[in-house]
């Protein structure tokens, strides 16, 4: 098989059974060079499967993986090199300093002192760590956790970037450094597979395949999802967003209602219809509500309009 220049990662009708649970069906979807990548879904989709798989760390029951030109599926040695994987847990040294932590990951890839102490200083400088280098990595943040996990699986300058949930847990702040190191990463033309439940985040990702149950529902930037967006999206700004969303439940031609911020999104066959019906199924609840409006999806939206039932893409 000859994967073009362009791809880093091809994986072809790849399956992934647990005893009788099939955790990953027939999946399919390529990587580009340089490109953010992102696997979104709820818990149990497939996504730490996928990038266990991707690694070498797991093997599959079925199809074909191809990373940076290694067949993963028979030789998954080869690929380890040439990647890094950062799982949900980084196996940090809590009782070693951040300096130190760098240090050992470093000597494992045998990345001479010089680079070593290069690209740990652009990172750590990146990410806001540097001032931290002598704490012991017990004693940081779950962020900083994070951002020094990252550094670490980053100190012998990978090609491909694996990264499973990385932000669970992060704040606000940290979680904006850390997407500003994957930014820069792209922009020296590394590969970043990331997979998140945080549908902000894959707003960020260049292109998206949304998971469900083990299958690729759907694989396009999120921009071309949101085309997809059946029916339209309806917002109830309101003070009682949980009165508001079960006084439409059942109302006709409404799929589904999801609680956002100070309101509700309500996914409808149609707006023109369905906006003035829905203002006096409030009203008849005596449930306060602003100007009912039409407003663009989000990928969060367009993930509960397709597997709401009896919805279909556009």
């Amino acid at each position: 098989m000859t994967i073009p220049a362009a791809t880093a990662i091809d994986v072809s009708g790849l399956t992934k059974r647990f005893g009788a649970v099939v955790a990953i069906r027939d999946v399919t979807f390529e990587v580009q060079r340089g490109e953010i990548f992102g696997l979104i879904g709820p818990d149990g989709a497939g996504k730490t499967s996928i990038l266990r798989v991707l690694s070498g760390v797991m093997a599959a029951n079925g199809g074909k993986v191809v990373v940076d030109g290694v067949d993963v599926t028979s030789h998954p040695d080869d690929v380890r090199p040439r990647i890094s994987y950062m799982p949900q847990r980084f196996g940090l040294y809590e009782d070693l300093t951040v300096d130190e932590n760098i240090r050992f990951y470093a000597d494992v890839f045998e990345i001479p002192r010089r680079l070593r102490d290069e690209r740990a200083a652009r990172l750590l400088a990146a990410s806001g760590m540097a001032e931290f280098r002598k704490r012991l990595a017990g004693e940081l943040s779950g962020g900083m956790k994070q951002k020094l996990g990252l550094t670490c699986s980053l100190v012998h300058a990978p090609r491909i970037v694996l990264l499973d949930e990385p932000t669970t847990g992060v704040d606000p702040v940290s979680r904006r450094e850390f997407w500003q190191i994957l930014y820069s990463l792209r922009a020296e033309g590394v590969t970043i597979v990331i997979s998140t439940a945080y549908f902000d985040e894959a707003e960020r990702c260049d292109r998206l395949a949304l998971l469900h149950t083990g299958i690729v529902r759907y694989c396009e930037s999120p921009v071309a999802l949101r085309a997809r967006m059946p029916g339209a999206l309806l917002e109830i700004p309101t003070s009682a967003a949980r009165a508001a969303r079960d006084a439409i439940a059942g109302q006709p031609g409404v799929y589904s209602a999801l609680m956002v911020g100070d309101g509700v999104h309500v996914h409808v066959d149609e707006a023109g219809r369905r906006g003035s019906e829905l203002d006096d199924a409030l009203t008849a609840h005596a449930v306060p509500d602003g100007v009912i409006r039409e407003v663009t999806p989000n990928v969060e939206d367009l993930f509960v309009a397709l597997l709401a039932p009896g919805a279909k893409a556009a």
